[in-house]
């Protein structure tokens, strides 16, 4: 057996929390047609005429505020997880590759070529598809393998909403913070409605029945919603929390377009005027904190919800190097690689 190697890809940070920085990773990401899929013009109109004239100088001091010693807290922990992994498989070698930013998923896969790995796992570090994020990094780590001319056994992770592997971490991560009066909120990364349509097969399935993410058929298999869906039941069910102890919202929408609903702000909005007073938020679409957990749930968020009467709110950190966390994604990598059944890691159990 030849040497295996693992690109984690995540989706990527500005390298420093400036204006300059910040406005140099948006016109990389928000110009990617996977990301916002309208024409090209008009794509180019929207993110360098308006977007970049104003976002960066409001983003920048956002990141800021949560900057840390190493770094950008993503890059932090998607290095760490990254590190945990190596340190656990040992002979397969791990590297990072950012979607957009730095360290590059070229730069990742040109390390693992002159290492001399010739089994090679793309490993998007999103437990739900979309195109925006799993699509997109596959896509692009194709199109670099081709630029540098490497031709390696080439495998890919695929979504695992539902994994135990994936779901009793999780779920262990928020048992410690929930009480009788506690409420339970699941806020997943928002998505442009016309992207979940997109990835209904069938045409006939996606916000066109009742419930839709809630009912599983061939047409919505790769649904974005759906695997949401199936992520927080699957949680709920391991927890064991009854109906009206928990709901499920969207953040960190962007644009005029339709997004999944309902909005994190709304939502949150909604439950301190029902009464709720001390508040649970998971963010189980982000496997490494970053801006959308750190910033937005955790200042923002917290602060709309005392704004209308929340008294205490809590956000879950996201599973980053946590133990049982990196047994899960270790066990993924090695079925995927087909050799689970030869390979025996030493567990960490569940508290």
């Amino acid at each position: 057996m030849g040497k295996r190697g693992v690109l984690m890809m995540n989706i990527g940070t500005p390298d420093e929390p400036t204006v300059a920085s910040v406005r140099t990773y948006l016109r990389e990401f928000l110009l990617d047609p996977d990301v916002i899929d309208i024409p090209a013009p008009l794509r180019h109109l929207l993110v360098r005429g308006i977007i970049l004239r104003t976002r960066p100088k409001k983003i920048a001091p956002r990141y800021e505020s949560i900057w840390m010693e190493e770094g950008s807290p993503l890059r932090v922990y998607t290095q760490r997880m990254n590190d945990a992994v190596q340190s656990k498989l040992g002979d397969v070698i791990c590297q990072v590759g950012m979607r957009y930013g730095n360290p590059s998923i070229r730069k990742g896969l040109e390390t693992l070529r002159d290492m001399g790995v010739d089994e090679l796992l793309l490993a998007p570090l999103f437990p739900h598809h979309a195109q925006a994020t799993t699509e997109s990094a596959l896509k692009h780590a194709h199109k670099q393998l081709k630029e540098i001319n490497w031709n390696p056994k080439v495998l890919e992770l695929s979504h695992f909403p539902t994994d135990p592997e994936f779901i009793q971490p999780l779920a262990n991560s928020i048992k410690p913070h929930l009480d009788d009066d506690v409420h339970l909120l699941f806020s997943y990364h928002g998505l442009p409605v016309s992207h979940v349509k997109r990835s209904d097969s069938s045409g006939a399935h996606c916000q066109k029945v009742n419930d839709c993410c809630t009912i599983g058929v061939k047409g919505n298999a790769s649904c974005y919603g759906h695997h949401c869906t199936l992520t927080t039941l699957a949680v709920i069910e391991e927890l064991g929390l009854d109906e009206g102890k928990w709901s499920i919202s969207y953040q960190s929408r962007l644009g005029p377009a339709k997004w999944l609903q309902p909005s994190t702000m709304k939502t949150v909005e909604d439950l301190a005027a029902q009464g709720i007073t001390k508040l649970v938020i998971v963010s189980p679409a982000f496997l490494a904190d970053g801006l959308e957990t750190l910033e937005e749930l955790d200042i923002e968020i917290r602060e709309h919800f005392d704004e209308h009467g929340g008294q205490e709110l809590t956000v879950v950190n996201c599973l980053n190097d946590d133990p049982l966390w990196i047994d899960g994604l270790c066990s993924l990598i090695l079925k995927r690689f087909g050799s689970a059944a030869k390979t025996s890691l030493p567990l960490v159990q569940p508290q």
